[in-house]
């Protein structure tokens, strides 16, 4: 900082990797990703590990994505199948909305103060 210009560093960066995670390079970027229909997803995927088969492992994983075909989770699916030692088992996905309604509720009453 020496020359009077700040370091920039990307608020978000990319989550994907090699297998097509959705690259956020600003605050921008999300919020045109957001008003494009992606949705925060996560996912909860039980597997067998791979020297215990009886056993059931889960792992969480959450990025960006597009309700309802899941395109990004399907990618990523498709890359554990491949070089993943351990069959999954089952999926639970939840999605929401980046941007929502505000959550408001109204009580009866009326309170002063002195």
């Amino acid at each position: 900082m020496a020359d009077g210009n700040p370091r920039r560093t990307p608020i978000l960066k990319d989550s994907g990797g090699s297998f097509g995670g959705v690259l956020m390079g600003s605050v921008m970027g999300k919020l045109e990703l957001a008003l494009r229909g992606y949705r925060l997803t996560t996912a909860e995927i039980l597997y067998h590990l791979p020297d215990h088969p009886a056993v059931l492992q889960s792992f969480l994983w959450q990025e960006l994505d597009i309700a309802p075909k899941f395109p990004v989770l399907n990618k990523f699916l498709h890359f554990w199948e491949e070089r993943i030692d351990g069959p999954i088992h089952s999926v639970r996905i939840a999605a929401r909305g980046v941007i929502a309604d505000a959550e408001l509720k109204m009580y009866g009453g009326e309170f002063r103060l002195h």
